[in-house]
Parts: structure tokens; sequence; C-alpha cells
């Protein structure tokens, strides 16, 4: 049984992160009302939503109105509380195509999102599935964030360009171009740029582990 799913269970409340791991969205992505969505289609009140993601209610209420932009961790924790996979943010400033196989992502029309030093490039088709492909742009200075990240997934990558950090666990690698990698569901990871060029890295979100759930 997830903790979330222990009787009392209160997520820690999420602390501010610093400024450079916003996200930062143009106009034509409406995350707010995106959210707004997920939450409705779940039939959740700002307060339950809140309860199951660790996230005030007045937070969320400002990323549901678009009066700010929310964190990397935040926005991961609202979205997981709802269920959904990040991909569902990207999709909105992606260009339709007429006639365009949903099962093919072109590379002129990958949804970006700029966070600071760090930059997702998306390359999941538009078809309904649970694997999710991104790059990772990360430039000196980029991280995932102040604290680690995890998720009920397989994850995997490749180092395509440059080197980073990568922590699993309690244990830390350098990886260069080249070199893979795969970890568990629910692993607290996270990575940070390492040597002196721009690093890209092939990123492979698995489906959500349903026994790490029950």
């Amino acid at each position: 049984m997830a903790d979330s799913e222990q009787p009392g269970y209160r997520p820690k409340a999420l602390q501010p992160e610093p400024a450079s791991s916003l996200m930062s969205f143009d106009h034509h992505t409406p995350v707010g009302s995106v959210v707004r969505s997920l939450r409705k289609e779940k039939k959740l009140s700002l307060k339950q939503l809140s309860v199951k993601s660790g996230v005030s209610v007045g937070m969320l209420s400002q990323v549901e109105r678009d009066v700010s932009n929310p964190s990397v961790r935040v926005l991961s924790a609202v979205l997981h509380a709802l269920g959904a996979p990040m991909s569902v943010v990207f999709e909105p400033s992606a260009k339709a195509v007429e006639e365009e196989p949903d099962f093919v992502r072109r590379a002129n029309s990958r949804p970006i999102l700029e966070l600071g030093h760090l930059r997702k490039e998306l390359l999941s088709s538009k078809n309904p599935h649970t694997l999710q492909l991104m790059i990772l742009h990360i430039e000196e200075g980029g991280s995932s964030g102040e604290h680690p990240l995890t998720y009920p997934a397989e994850k995997g990558g490749l180092v395509l360009a440059g080197q980073i950090y990568l922590r699993v666990g309690d244990r830390e690698t350098r990886l260069s171009a080249g070199d893979s990698f795969a970890f568990g569901p629910s692993i607290p990871h996270s990575f940070r740029h390492a040597g002196v060029v721009p690093a890209e890295v092939l990123w492979v979100i698995g489906p959500a582990s349903l026994d790490h759930q029950l």
C-alpha cells in the first residue's frame, strides 16, 4: 500500500522552489485550464486535491487561474495526484497537422517546456499511451531541482551529448555521451549538469506501476 493510501496520510507541504526551477509557458499553453479540467473530471474540490497532492489550496487556485507558473515539483505533485502524465501540459502548444498519424511526432512539432537552465522537448506521439519520451537539454547550472523526484514508474535513458551527474537512491555517478541508465519505480532521483558543454539526455518514463500504488 502506498503512503498516500494509508489512513490519515497527509503529504508534506511543498516548499517554494528557487526561481530558476519555475516553468515558463507561452500563451498557447493554458496550464491552469488543463489542471482545472482534470480536477473537475476527477470530481475533486480544490481542498481534496490539496490533500492528495500536498499543494496548498491557495497555490492550486493561482495555478488554475494562471496567476503564477508552477514549479517542476509542484506541477509533478498535482499531475500525479490527478493520475495524469506530464505530457498533458505539452499538448495544447502543439500545432495540429491534418491527417497526421497519431502514432507519430514530427521533429518540427515537438512541444517544449522552458525551465531556466533545463529544457524538456517532448518526443511522445499524440496516440494515447503511458510511455513518455523526451529529450532533456541541460545547460551549465541546470538540474532537476533542489529536491529529489519520485514517481511510480520505470525510468531509463541515454546521454546523447555532454555529461551529467545522476543520483538514484543514495548513489551518484557521472555519465557521459553514450552511457545509458535504467531504474525502478518510486526511487528518489535527481540529475545535474556536469562538464563544460550543454548536455542532452533521452529520458524515458514507463507506465506507472500499479504494484507500487496498491
